[in-house]
């Protein structure tokens, strides 16, 4: 069954660059477990309490979405992530 995410991402204060850098290195090994980034935009930030980044990702199930998380060049890029990324909030969309 199909695994739809929606991923809201806050930066650290200043980080924001930091932040898109992480998710340029990161995001292109989705589709190497059969997962679909299907949108990625940046928010018109009114208040810190905006996140600066939402993308929805699709996988083609909980499998594909584990070994994606799994995946060791994505958790060699964890110190990036834990640098640049204040909060990540992830929605399961029916």
């Amino acid at each position: 069954m199909t695994v739809r995410l929606c991923v809201l991402l806050w930066p650290y204060p200043g980080r924001e660059g930091a932040l898109l850098r992480y998710e340029n290195r990161v995001l292109p090994l989705i589709a190497e477990h059969g997962g679909t980034v299907c949108s990625r935009d940046q928010v018109l930030r009114e208040s810190d309490a905006d996140p600066s980044e939402v993308q929805r990702i699709d996988f083609p199930d909980a499998r594909a979405l584990d070994a994606f998380m799994s995946d060791p060049r994505r958790i060699r890029l964890e110190h990036e992530r834990e640098a640049s990324i204040a909060r990540t909030d992830v929605l399961r969309l029916a």
